[in-house]
């Protein structure tokens, strides 16, 4: 349903595209001899409902040794780099974009523990990446400015999780990830400034994404979780996702056009 959805998206828009009569861009690149890039940096915020029941029971599992609290899972920051397929404008002011792009997120917690022994580090590292494809539709307010009216991308993620343990005797690292591509989507509203017209612009983005992780696995198969036994004392956590849903996106990137 959803594959449907956004196939129909992409087919009326189209239509729309070649069966108006586009004139030379306005503003910005991507088409009719200008090829775009872009790159800047994103915020994501989730619901890691999963993982952070996870924090629960380590935390109260390793509550009279541990220096600090692990911290919970809500959000991950990084990197987004991209190109414009091509960016065409029509009379009236009107945008349209089509776009790919590459985005990497991540958050680590790291806690510490005092044993007889000598102090054990740990560090966790939630990995958030995805290609996605995706159309925005905008509207030139001015010869500087423009408005997103609404931006919607479907994303291919892989999730992943490293568990680093520094011991006296040594170092322990684990690895789990999730199948890969599976299915997101993204949507928003933004604006776009010109610094250079046609070359060189400044975008400001913000929507909602999608994110649903049921669960994640080692390089055996064995899901995450499934191998480690709490004590009596301690609730079992009840059975949920990963990654329960997503939330708040932003993204600040530059855009640059070059003439083909």
């Amino acid at each position: 349903m959803f594959e449907n959805k956004f196939t129909y998206f992409l087919v009326i828009s189209g239509f729309i595209l070649f069966n108006t009569n586009i004139r030379s861009q306005t503003f910005g690149f991507g088409c009719l001899g200008f090829f775009g890039g872009y790159g800047g940096f994103a915020y994501q915020s989730y619901n890691a409902d999963g993982l952070n029941q996870f924090v629960n029971s380590f935390n109260e599992m390793k509550s009279s040794t541990l220096n600090e609290s692990l911290q919970k899972y809500d959000n991950a920051i990084g990197y987004r780099v991209g190109i414009n397929f091509f960016r065409a404008s029509w009379e009236g002011g009107f945008i349209i974009t089509a776009k790919g792009y590459y985005q990497s997120l991540s958050k680590t917690r790291k806690t510490s523990e005092s044993l007889p022994d000598g102090n054990s580090n740990y560090s966790f590292e939630l990995g958030l990446k995805n290609w996605a494809v995706g159309i925005d539709f905008g509207y030139a307010l001015t010869s500087f400015l423009s408005w997103k009216i609404i931006d919607g991308s479907v994303h291919f993620n892989n999730v992943s999780l490293i568990n680093t343990i520094n011991l006296s005797g040594g170092t322990e690292v684990s690895k789990y990830k999730s199948d890969p591509g599976v299915l997101g989507y993204s949507v928003g509203t933004g604006i776009i400034i010109s610094i250079i017209k046609d070359y060189v612009s400044l975008e400001g983005l913000a929507g909602y994404t999608y994110l649903s992780m049921d669960d994640i696995k080692d390089e055996d198969g064995i899901k995450f979780l499934s191998d480690i036994v709490l004590p009596a004392i301690i609730p079992t956590p009840k059975e949920t996702k990963f990654i329960e849903s997503g939330g708040f996106t932003a993204v600040v990137q530059l855009n640059i056009g070059f003439p083909l």
